[in-house]
């Protein structure tokens, strides 16, 4: 399956693994490139923003580079966004992550650390996920899929409709979220082998079939 003529931008806020992402992305068919241009943000049929550290260091980046303005633009005219650890975190409307700290509230629900007593923290590593909701990214991945996490914190979305998949370290926390075409994951999809891929090529797709709004 190809999915050539999908233009996927991925912001570029400093922070993530962005070219990893991109490689990624165009393996999949995909016309990628890693921005934090307005313009090209604004041109392209989907949005992918990474990430990996903490929460309000991300969010001061996005802030002073005036991505988080940008992206809540693009959400309302309805272009699919998909963010990736961090990223998905950020998509968020708080987190609770040293001290606390607002996000894009894009989506509806908080960040929290994960409670998971007796064991390592970070979790680091390869985690089932087991789907909760169909959705367009994951419709080629089977029941449950593997994906590789690293997290201290996880996001607890206010609906729980918006849980696609669920994963367990400690407790049971949401790893896949989606809310209209804003999706998120906790884990690294351009480090997940086959099964990472594979989400990734659903959120290209998804992007050929839909129709931005006009700004």
């Amino acid at each position: 399956m190809s999915d050539a003529g999908a233009r996927i931008a991925v912001v570029d806020y400093g922070v993530g693994n962005r070219r990893s992402v991109e490689k990624a992305l165009t393996r999949v068919g995909a016309d990628t490139v890693v921005t934090a241009d307005p313009d090209e943000l604004r041109a392209a049929d989907g949005l992918v923003l990474p990430g990996v550290g903490a929460f309000p260091a991300g969010m001061r980046m996005l802030v002073a580079a005036g991505l988080d303005e940008l992206l809540r633009e693009r959400a309302a005219a309805a272009v699919p966004i998909f963010g990736a650890c961090l990223g998905m975190q950020l998509l968020f409307e708080h987190s609770a992550e040293h001290g606390g700290c607002d996000g894009l509230g894009l989506l509806r629900g908080d960040v929290r650390p994960l409670r998971a007593p007796g064991m390592k923290l970070p979790h680091i590593g390869w985690s089932e996920v087991r789907w909760q909701a169909p959705s367009p990214l994951t419709a080629g991945l089977p029941d449950p899929s593997v994906f590789y996490h690293v997290h201290s914190y996880a996001p607890h979305p206010a609906d729980e409709a918006d849980v696609i998949g669920v994963s367990e370290y400690g407790e049971p926390f949401a790893s896949v979220v989606g809310h209209g075409l804003v999706f998120g994951a906790q884990f690294h999809p351009e480090k997940s082998s086959a099964h990472g891929i594979e989400l990734l090529r659903g959120f290209v797709a998804l992007t050929r079939n839909t129709t931005p709004s006009p700004t």
